[in-house]
């Protein structure tokens, strides 16, 4: 039997799975990574703590990608979430799973993960070659025949795995190389813009409450007014404006609104757990039980210490009153705003500073059961150069571990698919059952 030589070109999350997985295969590996080292992004991943995936179901990780979910479907049937955190456990990294389902590393540190993956890819078999960029793809007749790096230098192989990244995080190597050989090769590649990325509000009351976080609140995205999307949980203020998980979840939503030339804003129900008349009792309760107390005293009972002077300014009542004086209509201000605190989006923080990348490789080009290209035999994607992007929660590792050991496998076992083949073609073994 012949041993096929496999490239893969990026040393990330997906590019390192693709390389250890087609060398277990049987493949002669070779791993082309700009930076010094493989693993840069990944090391910096979830704060340095790498939030690995999620415990939830396939059905529900598909419905946090949006409209190209489904095409991860056979991705994360092969490779899932239980069989990741197997994996990581196999090479000394047992996790733990925390507040919504996120599965990190027990010694909550990234560098672990990228130890771990470094030291596999190199005892199955895979050669890695740092500070190599790669410049083009060696395409004869329709298929790849290997790489071409900014040396000149010509790399041959049987199959070329691109798992590039985004650019966000350009630090760590991620500058969009990958679009640029995707494009060469005649794919489609869907405009690119940051997801997960922080919002830009007006005015001052975001600097004002820099470093102020609120958790379990509801926030909403208004587009012109009408309610888009929504989301619960932590928030934090920062001198530009709003991040934390259910800003950065909620971002793309709002990237999409402002490249429509909407008007954005977010709305912040501070107490999600009480509706109108709720609350309106409460508030009722906290001022007859307390009515001799300054305003600005009874507030403390409501919100954190660092909010309360916007609050007093932004509903119009002075904080000398007692309890006792505040009148029905003063009342209904400080409810409304409590359920309805609102900033505008002014806009949204620089790709470089988004998490994850939205756009990329149309996945319509993509055969979702190898990940193999439909326009040039022997080429594959895997991770973030794809079009396929999720929220907060694990779930965009997932999908680079997962298209990683997908494209990997596929490379090494020699059905890259046909151009041009709507169906493509897949070992036996990787079909799922019936």
């Amino acid at each position: 039997m012949v041993t096929r030589t496999v490239i893969v070109v990026g040393g990330g999350a997906s590019g390192m799975m693709a390389a250890g997985q087609a060398a277990s295969a049987g493949a002669k590996v070779l791993l082309l990574e700009k930076m010094h080292r493989p693993g840069r992004k990944l090391g910096i991943t979830g704060k340095g703590r790498c939030n690995l995936t999620n415990v939830a179901s396939l059905g529900e990780f598909i419905s946090h990608f949006g409209p190209t979910g489904n095409f991860l479907r056979q991705a994360f049937h092969r490779f899932s979430n239980d069989d990741l955190v197997t994996f990581f456990e196999g090479l000394g990294v047992p996790t733990v799973v925390e507040r919504g389902g996120r599965i990190f590393p027990v010694s909550e540190q990234a560098r672990d993960v990228v130890d771990a993956l470094t030291r596999w890819i190199r005892t199955q078999g895979a050669v890695v070659r740092s500070g190599i960029v790669v410049d083009g793809l060696l395409l004869e007749e329709g298929r790849v025949r290997g790489v071409r790096d900014s040396e000149g230098r010509d790399h041959p192989a049987d199959a070329v795995i691109v798992a590039t990244g985004g650019v966000s995080y350009p630090a760590t190597g991620s500058t969009g190389d990958g679009y640029l050989l995707a494009k060469a090769a005649g794919h489609l590649i869907v405009p690119i813009r940051p997801a997960l990325v922080p919002l830009e509000t007006k005015g001052d009351a975001a600097p004002r409450l820099q470093g102020l976080s609120l958790r379990n609140v509801n926030v909403g995205v208004l587009v012109d007014d009408a309610k888009r999307g929504e989301g619960f949980g932590e928030m934090i203020f920062t001198h530009f404006g709003l991040s934390g998980p259910v800003i950065l979840s909620l971002s793309g939503e709002v990237t999409d609104a402002m490249d429509a030339g909407g008007r954005v804003s977010i709305s912040i129900d501070l107490k999600p757990g009480l509706d109108e008349r709720k609350m309106d009792e409460r508030l009722l309760r906290d001022l007859d039980l307390h009515g001799k107390r300054k305003f600005e005293t009874l507030l403390k009972e409501l919100l954190p210490a660092k909010l309360i002077p916007l609050c007093l300014e932004q509903v119009g009542i002075s904080p000398e009153r007692r309890g006792h004086q505040i009148t029905a209509g003063e009342r209904g201000r400080l409810r409304a705003w409590l359920k309805d605190f609102r900033l505008e989006v002014t806009g949204v923080r620089p790709i470089a500073e988004a998490i994850v990348t939205a756009g990329g490789v149309d996945t319509k080009e993509i055969d979702p059961r190898t990940m193999a290209s439909r326009r040039v035999d022997g080429l594959y994607f895997a991770g973030e150069v794809m079009d396929v992007d999720a929220d907060t929660g694990g779930y965009n590792l997932q999908a680079a571990f997962s298209t990683g050991w997908l494209a990997g496998r596929s490379a090494a076992g020699g059905y890259p698919g046909t151009a041009g083949d709507k169906k493509g073609a897949i070992a036996p073994e990787l079909l799922p059952p019936e």
